[in-house]
């Protein structure tokens, strides 16, 4: 949010029709939480379209970490379509929920099953951790938070709480996105292995909890220092 941005009161309409207060001071959002969006939607959507081409032309015997790990995910090559190609609508939903002033009805519609569904696979997912427990104990947190941002999100908007709704999507979005944020761990992890000699599965679960807490941690702080003020799109 540019600090110079003139505030403005809004009127927002909740659900089923019903007109929610227009006392709320409405902000765009700043620069940088929507360079740092873009880039991990960027991030999600090419690490889900290159596990998709790993998927459909598997290496044989690589002897790489990335071909270790490009192994664990075919060996449950379903699981793992049916997780992330929901994940990556999700994803791609979600700047027509989060960056438009009005929002739009038909993503929104999307955003909560796609969404349930996600964070269910999720679960799944973590019967098969690359980083065994660590990794398996950051999903089961962060996924949980998800879902009940999720959740709490969903009866916002029922009840015509466009402020808190707002605030409880914002959270479930940037939750999701930290497994992008994840991947620049991961890099740095993978770059500095000749020195820590930690292998992938020893990584993986620490670069989970970094890149979720990252992503978790700053959105709840810039929530915060909103107060009651409603960000919408600009």
């Amino acid at each position: 949010m540019d600090a110079k941005a003139p505030a403005r009161v809004i009127e927002m309409r909740g659900g089923a029709g019903r007109g929610v207060s227009s006392g709320y001071r409405a902000y765009g959002y700043p620069r940088w939480l929507k360079v740092a969006f873009w880039i991990c939607v960027v991030i999600a959507v090419a690490v889900v379209l290159r596990r998709m081409a790993v998927l459909a032309n598997p290496t044989q015997g690589g002897s790489s970490p990335t071909a270790a790990l490009d192994a664990v995910f075919a060996s449950h090559a379903a699981l793992t379509l049916a997780h992330i190609l929901p994940a990556m609508a999700f994803v791609l939903l979600s700047p027509f929920v989060l960056l438009q002033r009005s929002g739009a009805v038909w993503a929104e519609r999307l955003f909560f099953p796609l969404g349930v569904w996600v964070g269910v696979t999720a679960y799944a997912m973590s019967a098969h951790p690359v980083g065994g427990w660590v990794e398996r104990s950051a999903v089961l947190l962060f996924n949980s938070f998800f879902l009940f941002s999720l959740g709490r999100a969903f009866v916002a908007a029922r009840r015509g709480e466009a402020l808190e709704k707002m605030r409880w999507m914002l959270r479930s979005v940037a939750i999701l996105l930290g497994i992008a944020t994840t991947r620049p761990v991961m890099g740095v992890f993978f770059a500095t292995s000749r020195l820590t000699h930690l292998e992938p599965g020893q990584f993986f679960g620490i670069a989970f909890w970094i890149g979720f807490s990252i992503n978790t941690i700053a959105m709840e702080l810039w929530l915060r220092s909103r107060g009651d003020r409603l960000p919408v799109a600009g």
